[in-house]
């Protein structure tokens, strides 16, 4: 079990699983965790990344080097809890100044029993990273010290991020309901795969009543919420276990109902499609990825949070059996699909997805039109069934 951390300065070491070590000191609680080691560019917005489901699983490191400024509040977490294996930062601020901050990063880290290291060379272990790829880490501290030659083995022990199945773990065990504000104009049904507080909000900003389900939901779980469009969320885990909401999915767009995908909300839909996904060698992380919305040539600075990705064909629109498939959205930095676009006849968009986070929670809100675009579905959708 994790403990307390008894003084600043409590010797601490990152170990990756192909050898190389970092010494530090301990941040947060004193113990030992395993996990994924990835990156975050974000300068701002730690708690919404800390609390974010999508990272279950995985090490953060933080690239920007100094953390923990504007301490930690009651207001902007992403789930109820912190989310994150680990987590890596080289200057911790030595207090907080903020007037919203209930107490310090360190404290919300310590309270939750969160292991982490500070005082290393992030920007050496993000170049590692981004030469060798995404890998296997953990973070030792305290008596867990003790193991010394083992401890690469305790990283390798590990499960790879490539076949984890995990948003079963994060997703809500009973359904609820974010009502609409304002007038009520739509119902929709939002699978839970690790969603972030603030997506059903701005639907629900919209007059959109959201019903959230748990990522086991059927269809059956779905019509019985009579809803007027589906919503899958972000979540973490690989895309290629979630075999049961991709049928789900499937059934859905047979039944014509619009749909919208974030992130893993992507990965799934592209894989109902008929499209593969594939995991990313070190992926995106950060609130500063340049995104073109292919449609509109506009570029927009979005928030990331994927290591797998679809393979989709960027230039091809392919036949599916619920309508043509193209690639809406793609990442400026490297050509990766970030969004798709699932159209019926005459041109109708009928589902659409994108890699990235919309809710800019944390990060920029160049891509809120997603939301409205969404509505805007449901509208058509909604007048063509009164004409029929």
């Amino acid at each position: 079990m994790n403990q307390v951390k008894q003084w600043a300065t409590e010797p601490a070491v990152l170990v990756l699983e192909d050898g190389r070590t970092f010494t530090g000191h301990a941040y947060g609680a004193v113990g030992a965790t395993v996990g994924e080691a990835v990156f975050n560019t974000g300068m701002t917005g730690y708690q919404e990344t800390l609390t974010d489901p999508s990272y279950r699983g995985q090490v953060v490191v933080m690239t920007s080097p100094h953390v923990g400024n504007t301490g930690w509040n009651d207001e902007d977490d992403e789930s109820g809890a912190i989310q994150v294996s680990g987590y890596v930062v080289r200057d911790p601020a030595l207090r907080p100044s903020n007037w919203r901050s209930r107490r310090s990063l360190e404290s919300a880290l310590t309270e939750q029993g969160v292991v982490g290291i500070a005082g290393i060379d992030t920007r050496a272990l993000t170049r590692h990273l981004r030469e060798r790829g995404a890998m296997r880490v953990g973070i030792f501290s305290g008596e867990a010290l003790a193991d010394g030659a083992l401890l690469v083995e305790r990283v390798t022990d590990a499960p790879t991020m490539a076949g984890s199945a995990l948003a079963e773990e994060v997703s809500t065990a009973e359904s609820y309901v974010v009502e609409a504000k304002g007038e009520k104009r739509f119902t929709v049904a939002a699978l839970d795969l690790g969603i972030k507080t603030m997506s059903p909000v701005r639907l629900a900003e919209r007059g959109i009543e959201v019903h959230v389900l748990p990522a086991t939901a059927t269809m059956a779980d779905v019509r019985a919420v009579s809803p007027d469009g589906l919503f899958f969320s972000n979540g973490p885990g690989d895309p290629a276990t979630a075999g049961q909401q991709v049928e789900l999915l499937q059934e859905a767009l047979s039944e014509g109902l619009p749909y919208f995908g974030i992130c893993f909300g992507n990965q799934l839909f592209g894989r109902a499609l008929g499209f593969g996904t594939y995991k990313l060698k070190y992926g995106h992380r950060g609130i500063n990825q340049p995104v073109m919305d292919r449609s509109t040539g506009k570029v927009e600075v979005t928030a990331h949070n994927h290591g797998f990705a679809v393979d989709a064909p960027l230039e091809k629109v392919t036949t599916t059996p619920f309508g043509e498939a193209t690639v809406s959205h793609v990442c400026l930095n490297d050509d990766v699909v970030e969004g798709l676009e699932l159209h019926g006849a005459a041109g109708r968009l009928l589902g659409f997805s994108v890699q990235y986070h919309p809710e800019a929670a944390a990060g920029p809100h160049d891509a809120a039109y997603l939301f409205d675009r969404f509505l805007d579905v449901l509208e058509t959708a909604n007048t063509k069934e009164n004409q029929a």
